[in-house]
């Protein structure tokens, strides 16, 4: 059965980033309580590239944590924490292999519907 972990939001900053200033959204926070879900986003949460990010058929982003546990294995690293590659939810349960466009999952009152695979 799948389980939310971690609901995140944040607002796009400017970082430099190879000798440019890019905006991004990544940097996310968990939420404490309840975050509302709207056509674009979740309350608290912007996306900073809009070209590649958000919109109606990517408002929210999921990451799966067996992810967490494959890139932590494959690099090396044990200091990976929930929101680590700028997710809205963080859940379990939810494999890239099982989930198909269409799906539709229950978080609290809202119904989210699959639109689109994930790009990383």
């Amino acid at each position: 059965m799948a389980q939310l972990i971690s609901g995140n939001v944040g607002f796009p900053q400017d970082v430099e980033w190879r000798g440019r200033t890019v905006c991004t959204g990544i940097w996310k926070a968990p939420v404490q309580g309840a975050a509302r879900a709207r056509r674009l986003n979740l309350d608290g949460d912007s996306q900073g590239d809009t070209a590649g990010h958000g919109g109606e058929m990517r408002a929210v982003m999921v990451y799966q944590f067996d992810s967490y546990r494959h890139w932590a294995a494959e690099l090396g690293r044990d200091d990976f924490v929930h929101v680590q590659f700028g997710e809205n939810f963080t859940v379990e349960g939810l494999h890239d292999d099982e989930v198909r466009i269409g799906d539709r999952y229950r978080i609290g009152t809202a119904v989210l519907k699959i639109s689109k695979p994930r790009v990383t």
